[in-house]
């Protein structure tokens, strides 16, 4: 990173920090919020970790839709990058936290476990942000969470004292159907006795995971209707409805059909299981992203609430690194320069349609952009606006 950018960063966090108090007040009790009327907002992670090469590259793509036609309908970063300080992890918690908070940071497991990801937030994330500038229901702001990354269930509030749990999003993931599942069972008298107790127990070491929302985490009716649906439809041993990526694809399009969310994350996984080894494992997730992304969009166009009114922002957690020589291909803990190296396509109501901006921006950037686009002030992000995007 240059010297410039460097001090830019520096300065930015110094103005933050001694005038935050003066942007942000805590919001009088009782106080009525206006109604959000402005642009929806899709957040795609593109996740899991990916490299230019594979996805935004014609001649090498494994995701064509995005490739060679969602870029002809938004601004496409191809040289955005995740900061190069040492104190910047190429990780998937952590690159998603920068995505929602704008701020780069050096996170630890809340735990101290050697490669726990139990991160919290110091500042908002922007579903605090918008819950705090209007009356946005909780079930409207929405994060789509991977079965096999618990951890990130806990992304959707920061520690910060005039945010917080109160401004929290909803998330939605097979782990909490499960725990709505259980929780209906137990209701219905499925067991008794010992196998009873096995599951009362069980649910309470699923419920206490969620220990951050210090009992704000029972969801408004209208998420239990959805869940209730999702039983109905799909049943309960889990094999009828899709797994891994398929899944949260799924899932999303219900939540746009029920829940009508004005900001929604969903966080795409399936590229890391190129960690067992095998190249296949990496490409074939890219496609299945790639697919969830063309099913996505045609459910907003198609819909005459997001029609013209939905703002996709989509953006890789992390890069991957590409040295040819290792075993297992594709990681992305090593620091390289690759496993920095990303992207990012906006495209929406607003947004500049088949641009190329080739400078160099920072994956930090995506938060402030976010709050312009909702007419929101975002007071703690360190990264400007994507000003070349905004038409």
């Amino acid at each position: 990173m240059d010297s410039n950018r460097t001090s830019r960063r520096r300065f930015l966090q110094s103005v933050t920090t001694a005038s935050a108090g003066a942007l942000v007040l805590p919001r009088a009790e009782g106080a009525s919020l206006p109604d959000y009327r402005g642009p929806n907002v899709v957040i795609v992670r593109f996740g899991g970790g990916v490299r230019r090469r594979e996805t935004i590259d014609p001649e090498h793509t494994y995701a064509p839709y995005l490739c060679k036609e969602l870029t002809k309908r938004g601004t496409l970063y191809p040289n955005m990058v995740l900061d190069s300080l040492e104190s910047v992890e190429t990780g998937h918690g952590q690159g998603t936290l920068y995505i929602l908070t704008g701020k780069y940071a050096k996170y630890r497991d809340v735990h101290g476990e050697v490669l726990g990801e139990r991160f919290e937030a110091e500042i908002p994330t922007v579903f605090e942000y918008v819950r705090k500038a209007y009356n946005i229901p909780e079930h409207q702001t929405l994060i789509i969470n991977g079965e096999d990354r618990k951890q990130e269930e806990f992304y959707s509030f920061s520690n910060h004292h005039l945010f917080g749990v109160n401004y929290k999003s909803e998330v939605l993931s097979l782990f909490r159907y499960k725990i709505y599942l259980l929780q209906q069972q137990l209701a219905e008298g499925k067991w008794h006795g010992k196998k009873r107790a096995e599951k009362e127990k069980e649910l309470g070491e699923m419920e206490a995971l969620d220990y951050r929302a210090k009992g704000k985490r029972d969801p408004a009716n209208v998420v239990q209707a959805f869940w209730k649906k999702w039983r109905d439809y799909f049943g309960e041993n889990g094999l009828v409805n899709a797994r891994g990526d398929r899944l949260l694809t799924e899932l999303s399009l219900w939540s746009l059909k029920y829940l009508r969310p004005k900001l929604m994350m969903v966080n795409y996984n399936d590229p890391d299981y190129v960690h067992w080894g095998n190249m296949s494992h990496y490409t074939r997730g890219i496609s299945v992203i790639d697919d969830g992304l063309r099913q996505l969009v045609a459910a907003t166009d198609a819909d005459e609430h997001y029609r013209d009114n939905t703002v996709f922002v989509i953006v890789p957690d992390c890069g991957r690194d590409s040295n040819p020589l290792i075993s297992v291909p594709c990681q992305h803990h090593f620091n390289s320069r690759s496993a920095h190296e990303i992207w990012a396509l906006v495209m929406g109501p607003g947004i500049r349609k088949g641009v190329v901006v080739d400078k160099q921006v920072d994956q930090i950037s995506i938060a402030a952009t976010i709050g312009q686009c909702m007419n929101m002030e975002t007071a703690y992000t360190e990264g400007p606006v994507l000003e070349d995007a905004i038409s």
